[in-house]
């Protein structure tokens, strides 16, 4: 697998202000990623639980700290299932979010 796609991970901490309200802001991170397609049992088998996968992306394992959001070429997706393929690699697979997301 090749890593020739930048790829920006989306996290987010929550903070606190004086009055103890909860702010939370967006931490982005840049990293180089393969695509995968998503095969056809996968995306008839996700479409009965109601999701929608449309990419996978590929990662090293250690890149990845749990984000729950990405962007890709200035699509925002969602990540619906993540798969440790072995040591290094890590598939995210993921549905597009439309609207504002």
């Amino acid at each position: 697998m090749t890593y020739d796609h930048e790829l920006t991970l989306i996290g987010y901490e929550t903070d606190y202000d004086d009055i103890g309200q909860e702010i939370e802001t967006s931490l982005e991170r840049k990293i180089l990623c393969g695509i995968k397609s998503i095969g056809r049992n996968e995306f008839y088998s996700a479409a009965q639980a109601g999701l929608r996968p449309s990419i996978t992306f590929v990662v090293h394992g250690y890149e990845y700290n749990g984000e729950k959001k990405v962007e890709f070429e200035g699509a925002k997706y969602k990540v619906i299932r993540t798969y440790m393929k072995d040591f290094e690699e890590m598939e995210l697979v993921c549905e597009k979010v439309i609207g504002n997301g």
